[in-house]
């Protein structure tokens, strides 16, 4: 009996092991971006260019929404291409099946624009990093609690943007919230100033008239600039007064 619980504990401790091994293989690097680049709807035959520039240009991190036409082709024909210490991840990750699609393309993260706890609990067995999309106090609490490297706060402007934010960080001033939705070069100071830890940024970050026109050299510039800008105020910003309830 003694040896056959030696074998079995043996097993366990291999396993647990070899999993762990598997998983730093597998994500070796912390998910910790500062400003994540948000793309729905961008073109196949244009991301993978997209895509390295803006890395070049200082991004750590792009998710491709779920809803963009054959989203999951192009997460799998770029993952290949994704630098170290960048991330390639799906957003608008709403339920299971489209979270293992996401998976299965090769998704480095999930963002998710509601509060699904399946998709939490896959990507946490999975050690894929996950930013859980909430809106209420609530929202954000249980999005938290149930495994979330981050919370999205979204849509953040029609809350109040900044202002929000700082108040949602007085009872949960452990929690860190991304805002996504309205955020712009002239508010970034405000919601980094705020509490934020990251934000989500579309066509203010790559540039509207550089995506629509695939002009690579203004794209990179406009994404060199805001994430300048963003490393300037998440570098002096001090931990703000927050509001207690």
């Amino acid at each position: 009996m003694a040896y056959i619980r030696y074998i079995e504990h043996a097993k366990c401790y291999h396993d647990a092991v070899d999993q762990t091994f598997r998983d730093v293989i597998k994500y070796p690097m912390k998910f910790n971006p500062t400003v994540i680049g948000i793309l729905r709807g961008i073109e196949s035959n244009f991301f993978a260019d997209l895509m390295q520039a803006s890395f070049h240009a200082g991004l750590q991190a792009i998710e491709i929404t779920v809803n963009t036409p054959g989203a999951g082709r192009i997460v799998s024909a770029s993952r290949q291409l994704v630098p170290d210490n960048k991330f390639l991840g799906m957003g608008t990750v709403r339920t299971l099946d489209e979270a293992k699609m996401a998976e299965d393309s090769g998704a480095m993260f999930f963002v998710t624009p509601n509060l699904n706890t399946q998709v939490i609990d896959f990507a946490v067995k999975q050690n894929i990093p996950i930013i859980v999309g909430a809106l209420t106090p609530t929202e954000v609490y249980t999005a938290w609690r149930a495994g979330a490297d981050m919370v999205k706060v979204f849509p953040c402007s029609a809350m109040g943007g900044p202002s929000y934010i700082r108040q949602l960080l007085g009872p949960f001033d452990t929690v860190k919230l991304a805002a996504v939705g309205g955020v712009n070069s002239d508010n970034l100071a405000d919601y980094f100033g705020a509490g934020a830890a990251a934000v989500g940024v579309g066509s203010a970050l790559f540039g509207k008239q550089a995506l629509a026109e695939k002009n690579l050299s203004v794209l990179t510039e406009n994404v060199k600039s805001f994430i300048e800008q963003s490393y300037s105020f998440t570098n002096t910003m001090t931990k703000p007064n927050q509001e207690s309830i």
